[in-house]
C-alpha cells in the first residue's frame, strides 16, 4: 500500500483493518468503499481523498509500473 500515493501508514493500517491487504483488493475496492474507511477512522481521516487510489493500486497490481510513475509525479498527495 505504501507505493500509492496519499496513503501513509495510519491510512494502510486502517485498510488493512478493514480487510484491504493488497494493491489488488484496493484496485478491487471502490472509491466508496475506501471514503467509508477513512470516515470510520475519525475525523483527522476525513480529510484525505481516495479518488485515485483504487487506479494507483490497478497500475501495480498490473506490473504497470512507469505508467504508474509518470501518473503519479503529476498527483499532488494522491489527488489529480
Amino acid at each position: 500500500m505504501k507505493a500509492v500515493e496519499g496513503i501513509g501508514p495510519k491510512i494502510a493500517e486502517h485498510l488493512n483493518n478493514a480487510g484491504i491487504n493488497t494493491w489488488q483488493a484496493l484496485a478491487d475496492a471502490s472509491v466508496e468503499k475506501c471514503q467509508s474507511v477513512l470516515d470510520g477512522a475519525g475525523d483527522r481521516y476525513t480529510i484525505h481523498n481516495p479518488g485515485t487510489w483504487p487506479r494507483q493500486a490497478k497500475l501495480l497490481a498490473d506490473g504497470k509500473w512507469e505508467e504508474f510513475k509518470t501518473w503519479t509525479d503529476q498527483l499532488d498527495g494522491g489527488k489529480e
